[in-house]
């Protein structure tokens, strides 16, 4: 019988796919990823509320039930890299690299290590031969979070709720009566929670006040509170009255300056091109000149593209190409890979 670890979050989700794998007549072990335990002001982290649904659900199934600490690990390679990329004036993805640094490498080799064949998560996305596909729900797909994942680690990875649509697998939680049918979806950020980025990365980073200026006139219109915190495209949290809205055009970290302007055709807000860097390809990459598509955020629209050499010429222009998102590429349903923006 072929034994599954699967990461149980104490989410509807996870839980399903524990309950699907179970009657699929697997030999299933359930681990919960204790990743962040700390308490934040004005926050308290519920991983231990979500510790103990798991725990539930698995007491639910019948199943065997694990522990794995990745604490310090999340901590080095997951949050402080997201730190690193904002006190460089980028926009990182952090789900992005706890899927490539923890999810499929630390709990794939520890599962392994325990006497695993396979590993299983509740993402939406679809495996086959090592190979990922976007999932049926095109809403919930995540395939955009696991581009970095190595072809590898696919090939021992299961994730039995690509076919099924969210109101699907809510409907067949219910059916089965886990104790985690009704929990809401937790939004955003794990270890950021309600209390919003800005609010986290004050935690940890000192910031300078600094001007906001008005790239038509060069005029200062107000000030900032450090340049960190605004990304491109951005229109809200500016503080400027009056007038037609302002949006985010660009900044400079070594002036510490936001720019902004109220054309929304300004040049810095509209990409033709894209440029990446740190490259992942799930098997191999692209030839120049292929005719791929490329999602620029989670859902985003696929837009038509052409790869050359780490650069995407696409069809139509797109707003807001942040330097530190990721640009995921796709062949049809394959989701082949992407790298991080650049310009």
């Amino acid at each position: 019988m072929t034994k599954v670890f699967v990461g149980m979050s104490g989410g509807v989700d996870s839980s399903l796919t524990a309950a699907l794998l179970v009657e699929q007549g697997y030999d299933v072990t359930g681990v919960y990823m204790k990743n962040w335990t700390q308490d934040l002001p004005g926050m308290r982290c519920p991983w231990a509320d979500d510790l103990a649904d798991a725990k539930r659900v698995a007491v639910q199934l019948g199943i065997d039930f694990r522990v794995f600490d990745f604490e310090t690990e999340y901590r080095d390679k997951v949050v402080g890299y997201m730190i690193e990329e904002y006190k460089q004036g980028r926009t990182p993805n952090p789900d992005i690299m706890c899927n490539q640094e923890v999810k499929f490498k630390l709990f794939l080799e520890t599962a392994l290590e325990q006497g695993a064949d396979m590993i299983a998560t509740g993402h939406y996305a679809k495996v086959q031969d090592g190979q990922l596909l976007r999932a049926e729900d095109e809403n919930k797909d995540q395939t955009y979070f696991l581009y970095r994942v190595e072809g590898a680690a696919l090939e021992k990875t299961l994730f039995p709720l690509g076919e099924y649509t969210k109101p699907m697998v809510r409907t067949m939680a219910e059916e089965r009566g886990l104790y985690t049918a009704g929990k809401k979806d937790s939004q955003g950020i794990c270890f950021v929670g309600q209390i919003g980025i800005r609010e986290f990365l004050q935690q940890y980073i000192e910031t300078q006040p600094g001007d906001i200026i008005d790239t038509a006139s060069g005029q200062s219109l107000g000030r900032h509170d450090g340049a960190i915190f605004y990304t491109l495209g951005q229109r809200h949290g500016l503080d400027i009255g009056g007038g037609l809205p302002y949006y985010v055009v660009g900044k400079d970290m070594s002036k510490n300056e936001v720019y902004v302007s109220t054309n929304l055709d300004d040049e810095n807000l509209w990409k033709h091109e894209i440029t990446l860097q740190n490259l992942h390809w799930i098997h191999n990459a692209p030839r120049d000149g292929d005719e791929l598509q490329v999602r620029i955020r989670h859902r985003a629209a696929l837009v038509a593209c052409t790869y050359s050499k780490g650069s995407l010429r696409l069809a139509e222009p797109q707003r807001a190409v942040t330097p530190g998102q990721s640009a995921v590429l796709y062949q049809g349903k394959l989701c082949i890979g992407g790298g991080i923006v650049v310009q």
